[in-house]
């Protein structure tokens, strides 16, 4: 009576559509900001992941591959070189995240 229900048992769709993936990356709520490193180098800081739905090494490189820059993951957020708020911030969205900032 209590059984817990996939999203795919529900909506009937197969698991293979990433149906419960795409759902999870719509509720977060991802933060963009810029800080200044040594010598007035930028960098983009992408926090607000949740871990358990979201791979965010692969999503780092995606990132990195999109925008041409390095960066790497530290404490579950993104750090980018350079200043990419805005392409970062589209390039999320279009992964199906909400972001502010």
């Amino acid at each position: 009576m209590g059984e817990d229900k996939d999203i795919s048992d529900v909506s009937g769709l197969p698991d293979e559509l990433g149906i419960d993936e795409d759902l999870g990356r719509a509720e977060q709520r991802l933060t963009i900001r810029t800080e200044e490193r040594t010598y007035g180098k930028a960098v983009t800081i992408v926090e607000g992941f949740d871990n358990s739905s979201v791979d965010i090494g692969d999503l780092a490189s995606t990132l990195k591959s999109n925008l041409a820059t390095g960066g790497t993951v530290e404490e579950g957020r993104i750090e980018l070189q350079g200043d990419h708020r805005e392409r970062a911030a589209d390039l999320l969205r279009d992964e199906g995240f909400q972001v502010e900032g």
